[in-house]
This record gives C-alpha cells, structure tokens and sequence, in this order.
C-alpha cells in the first residue's frame, strides 16, 4: 500500500464554493461495503493496489467480490486499531470498482481497484459478516462550461505541477505528461492530487472539496508551498558541495603556493616571524614562553587551511595579549585618595577607612599580596560606583564583571581547546582588557551566582580570591599557572545570606546600611540634581529647589535605603522644567520649584509619611525587619476575640516567624498570673496576629519580642507606647537573643520618626557602629527579658472608654 509522504501544510483551501452538482454516471446500490483505509487517501478516476488483512476489511473484500464488485474507500482518521468503528471514519470517500484479488501465502488479500467517484457516507453501520457497510450520495464534480478564467486556472495547475515534479523527482514523466496534455480538467485535478506527495488530512481536505475551481486552487496552493520546501533543499545541498569542492582547491592551491615559497626560500612567513618576535619581546614566565614557542613551532609545521593552525594561532595570540608582567604607577597619596573618595560618594565613612588603612599600608611598604573586600548593602547605596573611585583613588585601573544570573563554571576557568570556539575565562579576559597585573576588578553581584548540571561557578571562584592560591591560578584554555596574587579584587552583593560559606571565609565583609534622609537631601543637591540638569541640558545655576523640594521627594515619592529612586524622581523633574522652557514663549531665565510644583510635575505621591501612626494603641506594637532593600518598620497587629483558644497567623508569614509566635503565646500563658492575664483565657479566647502588608513574605525569629507585647497589650488592654520600636527574638523562658541588620533596623526607626529602640544587651556591643546621626536621634534601651521590654513598652492603663484597639472578651 502506497503511504503518502509528509508536504508543507495548507492552513486554509479556497472559500466560497457551492454544492456540487450531483452527475450519475452510473447507478449505484444504496448501501455498499466500506473499505477503511490506513494513511492513504483514494481519489477518482485512479487505480490503486491494495493490501488487505484486517478481519473486517477481509469481510468487505468478500463481500464486493460476491456482489457486484463495487465498495467505498473511506480513510481512518487514526491509523492504529484492529477494530475500526464507524465514528472513525471520515464521511467522504470513493465508489471503487474491485478489478482484481489475489489471496497471498500470509492469510492477506492483495487487491487492484479503479476509483469512480466521490461519495459521502450518511449512514454508517456494521455488517452481520464483521464489516462496515454504508448508506452514501455521490458528489462528484462536474466538469464545468469552459470560461477564460478557467481555462488560465488549468494552464497555471499545470505549470505549477510540472515545476513540483521537476524538483520532486519521483513522479514518472508520462504521468506529468498525462495529467499536462488532457483536455478534461477534472482528470487532471485528481491525477495531480493522487501524485502529491503530501500528508493525509491534507490528501482528506482535497478529496473534499466542493468544485473543481476549488480543488484547483488547493493543489496550486499546496504545489507552491511545496516548491519553496524543496526549492531551500536543494539550493543548501547545492551550496554544500560546492563548499567541498570550494575547500578541496583551496587546499591544493596553499599547498602548490607554498612548495612556491619554498622554491623562492620564502617558507618562514612573515606573519610567524612578526609572532617569533613579539614572543621574545614579551617578558613572561619560563613555563609560558616555553609552552609558546613549542606552540610556535607546531604552527610553523601545519598547513594553514588546518582547523588546528587556527587553534594554535588563537592560543600564542592569547598568551601574548595577557599582561604578564606590565603594572600600573599607583598613587600612594593618603590625602588625596580621601579627597577623591569625598568628591564621588557622600557618607560610607566605613568602607572609606578601610580603603584609606589599605593605601597607607601600601605607601610603607607592605600590604602587597593579593585583597578583597566584599560590600553588602541595598541596591541603590553606592557600591558599584564606588568600585570606580577606589580604583581612581589608588591610581589602578578598573574593571568591571556581572556575576548575576553566570551558572557555568567554564564563565571563571575558561573551556579547554578541544572545544570548537574554546575562550577563557571572564578572569583572564578581564586581565587582557586592562593590560596590567595589578588591576581592581570589581565582581558585581556575587550574592546571585547560580549553578547547575554545568558547574559551580563559586566553586571555581573560591582559586581566584583566595590569597594563598591564586599566585598560581590555571585557566582550562591557557593550562597555565597565572599570578592573581596582585589583583586588587572588590565584591558587591545585596546580602551575604545566598553567599556559600567557603567563599564569605575568603572576603573581608564591610556593610553599607542605607543612607539617612539628611544623607539623601545632601546627596541629592551634590551630586544626583546637577546631573540630571546636565543630562536635560539645563544650567543647573538656572533652577532653583524650595528648602522643601528635597524633603518631600525623599518621603513622599520613595521609599528606599539607596538614591536610585530619589535619581529617577529627579530625573523627571529636570524633564518637566525643560519642557516647560520649551514650551513657553518667553522663558524664564530662572525657575524655582516649590513643593506645591511636586503634584503637578511628579504626579500623585504613592507614599505617605504619615502612614505609621504615632498614636499608643492596644494590640498594636513596632517592630524593626531587615531587608535586601534595607531596614523596613512592621506593625505587628494582635486582636482578642471570643472563641475557642486558637491563634490565627496572617500577613505571608514564614515557618520561623509562625514559631516565634507560638513561642510568644506559650510565654504570655506562662507568666498570666504574673502580667494580670486570666489564666483560662487560652479556653474562650481567639488571638489573631496580622503583619501589614499582606503580600509581602515575612521570616525571620526577630519580631519575637515585638509579638510577644502586642499579645500582652491586646490581653491586658493596656496600650503600647508608639514612639517605641523593637527587636529580637524570645524564647519560652522570656530571655531576649540577638539579631543582625541592626544598621539596617535603627536607619528604618529613625526615618518612621520613632524615638526609642528595644534591642537585646548582646547587640549593645554594635551601638559604635552606627552613624552619629542615628545615635543622636534615637535612645537605644538594651535588654535581656521580656519584663525589661514590656516595662519600657507598655503604657499605663487607660479607662476603656479612651481605648483604640483589639477587643477582648
């Protein structure tokens, strides 16, 4: 059985086409047996041989060769299954007339029928012998009175269907020539359908269709998306030999040019004695102007059209463009590093001591082998621009590399030369870009490497920062041992938490905690608006910001511990006051902003200042969370409620926070008699603890203490002091542990206008740390129970007309 092959898809045949006329040519039974047929579609006015085996399919066979020959070829819609049902048919087939069978020695029937005409099956039922049998009409097309528009029809189908064949290759001529030369066009429509070498549905959608202009236009169609398909194959197969033969010349003419060379005792080459020199200019290592000059050597040996040449010639190119003994002068210059620190970063007084100590020890003398520095902050503080100026304070030149999202190990150590296209690493890359050894490269975002199935790239980084390796770092392409050793390496990140731990051991961690408003109001006039000025080709001389533009920026158009967003609010602001100037008749030669300007020009302020109540409220206490972003206030909610001593936890909470506050309840119950609690409360009292906002995920055992006095005040009705923040995590004994972030966590007090911090006494230790700012604006109460906190947050107890708060039975 001839099984039609896979052709380019036909998404829609022509539309618009009426009923076929029905034409009689010959009287048919009602009811005929059904032939179904696998992956092959029957077109009339066609002989086809068939193999039949199927039980039912046998039936059919018996009984047309009994009767009068004649049955219907109707195509399975799935071709697999022994038993075929009538729903598994397609309603359009073909009356065939059975010509000829012959039983063959494996139980099959191979069969000779000539297709007549389309019918559609009606009515479609099983036989008693085991096969289908069918009630049908006939739809055959009619041949049409010949116009000019169908005449050029048929001339163009059958210019389309020589070209197919012509490419095709497996329609026999005298096909093409049939199907070309006679004048009955609805013979050659199906004589071009039968011979096409396309898909069954598609084979289905051609048997189907309703008038000849229609299946005309089908088969044009199909042809010419064919003819494109098999157009593209043979020019790539034509392309590729000619690649080949292209390749085979070119390789006997380097060889004929090179015995010519040879002759005119030219067989150096100029190109190899321009690399011979360079090498023994180069001061390097032995091992590498050794492991080059034997490379140097093996490429004077091979033909040059060899894909190895090109290998080894990108090797020698590689070890001559890295710098192998090439520095830097470095400015050893204490006071003037610090000018240049001050002039591009306002505040981060730690990292600028720490940088200022490393460039002093340098100027004496020591200090040379290899450093690190890793700054963790929020986005938005300066850490990545603050790589640039330690770069230019110390007279080294910089580099930068994104480490975020690099999940390939081969990204550091570089892919080994069997590979096709085979580079170094980022490392090596980094040291040919700047030409020196003793660079600062800045690794930006370490805390988002990744890794998979390819390697750990921080696997391969714990070689390249580690001091006492890598003097002799080896990268896979270069097989070479590379000194690192005077790399001034600085690494950024967000939070240390998604840093593995060998490699947090290798860094010197400095904090950068979010910037202070006032830090962010001098940043803002220094540096963030006469940029954005200059950016909008405005003097900044030119525009003048009220004393409270600034302010109001700051608190009511973001919310950050960095600028970035302060420098994109200032952004558009420089951009309304150009177009305002551009706008205007007559400019003003001076424009003054004022806080009423802000609306207008910046739109709504999606945050208010004023959103964290002052008020004491029951229920209701603040604590302080830390964050990538930096320090953020909660206000942590409890309600009492009738009910049957359950506890409610809402607002995105994590496993660690829901703990802490099944710890803070088991406390409360604990010391009831104690705080003035009925101790059967945990009987007819429901307690609900929500942390605003409720989208946001919250984790972490540090707003322990801070629920445990919300559940207090909400049970004993006595309210919690709000100008009081808090931190740290309790356990059931009510002892109060440490935490971390607490830069973080005290920057968010000072700027939600709280003026007292509870912290535990074992972060007492980190109160020098803090700017000045924070310690002058803040009292910070160090505690080691829970009794110390609740005496210093809970206010006295008000008469219950006055309260605002949870209720409680």
């Amino acid at each position: 059985m001839r099984r039609p092959t896979g052709g380019s898809p036909v998404g829609r045949l022509a539309s618009g086409s009426t009923h076929p006329a029905l034409v009689p040519d010959r009287h048919f039974p009602d009811k005929l047996p059904v032939l179904p047929l696998q992956d092959v579609v029957a077109f009339p006015q066609l002989s086809m041989p068939l193999v039949v085996g199927r039980t039912g399919s046998l039936a059919a066979v018996q009984q047309a060769w009994d009767g009068d020959r004649l049955l219907i070829l109707a195509t399975q819609r799935e071709s697999e299954g022994e038993q075929v049902r009538p729903g598994d048919l397609y309603r359009v087939g073909v009356v065939a007339e059975l010509q000829h069978a012959a039983r063959l020695p494996n139980g099959t029937i191979r069969i000779l029928v000539d297709a007549l005409d389309v019918v559609r099956l009606t009515r479609v039922a099983t036989a008693k012998t085991g096969g289908l049998r069918a009630a049908f009409e006939v739809r055959s097309l009619a041949p049409l009175t010949t116009t000019s528009e169908e005449a050029a029809r048929a001339v163009r189908l059958a210019d389309t269907f020589e070209e197919y064949a012509g490419l095709q290759r497996r329609i026999p001529p005298e096909v093409v020539q049939v199907a070309t030369s006679t004048n009955d066009h609805v013979r050659a429509a199906w004589i071009i359908a039968g011979h096409l070498a396309i898909r069954t549905p598609q084979r289905q959608r051609l048997l189907e269709c309703a008038t000849l202009a229609e299946l005309q236009d089908g088969l044009i169609a199909l042809m010419e998306a064919e003819i494109e398909i098999l157009g593209l194959d043979r020019r790539i197969d034509d392309e590729v030999r000619g690649t080949i033969h292209r390749s085979q010349r070119e390789y006997y003419l380097q060889e004929q040019l090179r015995v010519i060379h040879r002759e005119l005792g030219q067989d150096d080459g100029e190109e190899l004695d321009d690399l011979q020199a360079q090498l023994a200019a180069r001061t390097m290592p032995d091992a590498a102007r050794a492991r080059a000059e034997r490379e140097l050597r093996r490429l004077r040996r091979m033909p040059t059209v060899s894909p190895e040449a090109t290998v080894s010639r990108n090797y020698l190119d590689w070890i001559l463009a890295l710098p192998w003994s090439e520095r830097s002068d470095e400015i050893l210059d204490v006071q003037r590093a610090r000018t240049i620190l001050d002039e591009d970063h306002f505040g981060l007084d730690d990292v600028k001591d720490r940088i200022l100590d490393h460039v002093a020890v340098l100027a004496g003398g020591g200090g040379r082998e290899g450093q690190l520095l890793c700054l963790v902050g929020p986005p938005g503080v300066g850490k990545t621009s603050l790589g640039r100026s330690i770069a230019r304070a110390m007279g080294r030149r910089f580099v930068r590399m994104s480490l975020g999202g690099v999940r390939d190990e081969a990204e550091i150590r570089g892919h080994r030369r069997t590979y096709i296209g085979s580079l170094p690493g980022r490392i090596l890359q980094a040291m040919r870009k700047v030409q020196v050894v003793n660079p600062l490269i800045l690794l930006d975002e370490i805390d988002k490497l990744g890794h998979d199935y390819r390697g750990d790239p921080a696997a391969a980084l714990l070689e390249v920062l580690d001091p006492e390796q890598n003097a002799a770092f080896n990268d896979h392409y270069l097989e070479l041992d590379y000194d690192l050793s005077q790399v001034f390496f600085l690494t950024t990140a967000n939070t240390v938490a998604t840093i593995p731990e060998p490699l947090r051991d290798r860094m010197e961690i400095v904090r950068l905690p979010g910037y202070l408003d006032q830090e962010k109001y001098a940043i803002a006039r220094r540096f963030l608006l006469p940029k954005q000025c200059a950016r909008q080709g405005i003097d900044p001389s030119t525009l003048t910001l009220a004393p409270g533009v600034i302010p109001a920026i700051v608190r009511s158009y973001t919310r950050e511990a960095g600028v970035r967003d302060l420098e994109r609010q200032l952004a558009r602001l420089t951009r309304k006051v150009a177009r305002r100037r551009a706008e205007a008749p007559i400019p003003s030669p001076v424009d003054t902003i004022d806080v009423t300007d802000l609306r207008p020009m910046l739109g709504v302020p999606p945050h208010d200042p004023d959103d964290h109540t002052l008020d004491d409220q029951v229920g209701v206490a603040t604590g302080l969370a830390w964050t990538g972003t930096g320090g953020e206030v909660l206000d942590i909610e409890v309600a009492a409620l009738p009910g049957r001593g359950r506890l409610h936890l809402t607002g995105a909470l994590g496993d660690v926070m829901k703990e802490s506050a099944g710890a803070a309840l088991s406390f409360t119950r604990s010391r009831a008699h104690s705080l003035g609690i009925d101790p059967g409360f945990v009987r007819v009292t429901d307690l609900h603890v929500h942390i605003p906002a409720g989208a946001t995920p919250k984790d972490g055992p540090s707003a322990g203490i801070a629920i445990t006095t919300a559940l207090v005040s909400a049970l004993t009705r006595r309210p919690i002091r709000a100008d009081v923040a808090m931190t740290g995590e309790v356990t059931l004994r009510g002892r109060v542990l440490p935490i971390g972030g607490l830069k973080e966590k005290s920057v968010a007090a000072l700027r939600a206008a709280r003026t007292t911090v509870v912290i535990p006494a074992a972060n007492a230790r980190e109160l020098d740390e803090l700017p000045a700012e924070v310690k002058a604006g803040l009292t910070f109460r160090a505690v080691r129970t829970m009794d110390e906190v609740l005496e210093l947050a809970l206010a006295p107890l008000v008469h219950p007309a006055a309260q605002q708060g949870a209720h409680t039975p």
